[in-house]
């Protein structure tokens, strides 16, 4: 009895021992996503999911993208349209550009999303294939937000290094931590 007895204290403890000397497998860090050189939402979908992911850090909720449509979706709305047919003594019909409703309707709700307030913990990412226009974007939405009141608040800026400097100038102010993702390389 006494033998079985000291054969279990014993191998009770070895076992953690023997157990603390495995090696962990090692975690294998996927490669990050290309960034989309094309208009396609799938694409974009994709490569914004990883992008998040790898930014996720210190980040307690879901995070706000924005998602800036192209400008050659612009150019086909930008097309006269006639809104009126002439009266009498009217020289002709009345044109009118159509405005670009997705641009416009993505810096409405981006603009009141940073305007009511994110608090700390929450990621924005401003991301689109026309860096010149995603910055446009960026620096309009951030127009009207007080200085510091946006501490805590991480924002990713994709674009080229040509308005990187213009897009930090404008949110910075806001207290945000600036983190810029070039498209060039």
């Amino acid at each position: 009895m006494k033998s079985i007895t000291r054969a279990l204290l014993i191998a009770c403890l070895v076992m953690p021992i023997v157990a603390c000397n495995k090696e962990e497998p090692q975690k294998v860090e996927a490669a990050p996503v290309a960034v989309p050189q094309t208009d396609d939402r799938t694409e974009w979908t994709t490569f914004l999911n990883d992008l998040a992911g790898r930014h996720m850090e210190g980040v307690n909720n879901s995070p706000y993208v924005y998602l800036v449509p192209p400008p050659e979706a612009a150019a086909v709305d930008a097309q006269p349209e006639e809104t009126a047919t002439p009266a009498e003594g009217d020289t002709g019909p009345e044109l009118s550009t159509a405005v670009d409703g997705a641009y416009e309707r993505l810096l409405d709700k981006a603009k009141t999303d940073v305007s009511r307030g994110i608090t700390r913990g929450n990621l924005l990412i401003f991301a689109g294939l026309d860096s010149a226009r995603t910055a446009n974007l960026t620096v309009a939405s951030f127009t009207e937000v007080p200085a510091g009141s946006m501490k805590g608040v991480r924002v990713l800026f994709v674009g080229e290094p040509a308005d990187n400097d213009r897009v930090k100038a404008a949110v910075e102010p806001a207290g945000v931590e600036y983190v810029f993702v070039d498209t060039t390389k």
